[in-house]
């Protein structure tokens, strides 16, 4: 009788070993479900970054306004009857760092 109850035991654990630590075992769907988790975490993010681009992209397609403010801002550019003023922060003195 005690022969059978051991061999039922580790009939048992035999039967529990691939449900916890198997190929689709509790472990691994678990481990699944986080990788999963965190792709749609990343593919929201992707999306909103995409949706940004496409609306930049199509406000180029269509307005000059925001051709003209990347002409302004990233290339220096200026229109023909403007007059372009530069604002230089004062560099600091000798006198300013002994205080």
């Amino acid at each position: 009788m005690r022969i059978f109850a051991i061999a039922l035991m580790l009939l048992i654990v035999a039967i529990q070993y691939p449900l916890w630590f198997g190929k689709g075992g509790w472990l691994r769907v678990r481990h699944v479900d986080q990788q999963l988790e965190a792709q749609r975490e990343e593919n929201t993010r992707l999306a909103q970054r995409n949706a940004t681009l496409n609306a930049e992209v199509r406000d180029l397609k269509t307005g000059l306004d925001a051709i003209e403010e990347r002409a302004r801002v990233e290339l220096g550019m200026i229109k023909s009857d403007e007059v372009f003023f530069q604002v230089l922060k004062p560099r600091p003195t000798s006198q300013d760092s002994d205080n």
